[in-house]
């Protein structure tokens, strides 16, 4: 898979995890699990790139006696989500017509 487009997804994938709940690193890991393997360094690379970007928040909150860095997502990381559900609708209509499924232009 192209580098670029796999990048996009991911990032996808981690705010789709916090979208309806704030969590943190290893939550975040489980919660992707399924669709997509993701390590941590990866996850923390898109963790910081994300809040660069303004697409989530991170706050510190006590869980056990031990400070536990939580992602928030912010109105643009769900604008983000938003705009590539759009997008995924051309790709996946690209899609269908290099498999032959789709309809001819």
């Amino acid at each position: 898979m192209d580098a670029q487009l796999k990048r996009g997804i991911l990032d996808i994938c981690v705010l789709a995890a916090i979208r309806d709940k704030d969590s943190y690193g290893y939550q975040i890991i489980k919660d992707v699990k399924p669709c997509v393997e993701l390590s941590e360094s990866t996850l923390y690379t898109i963790l910081k790139r994300l809040e660069a970007g303004g697409a989530l928040t991170v706050y510190s909150a006590e869980h056990g006696g031990r400070l536990r860095k939580y992602y928030h997502i912010t109105p643009l990381g769900l604008k983000r989500i938003e705009e590539f559900k759009e997008e995924w609708k051309g790709i996946m209509t690209i899609y269908r017509f290099i498999i032959g499924e789709g309809e001819e232009p």
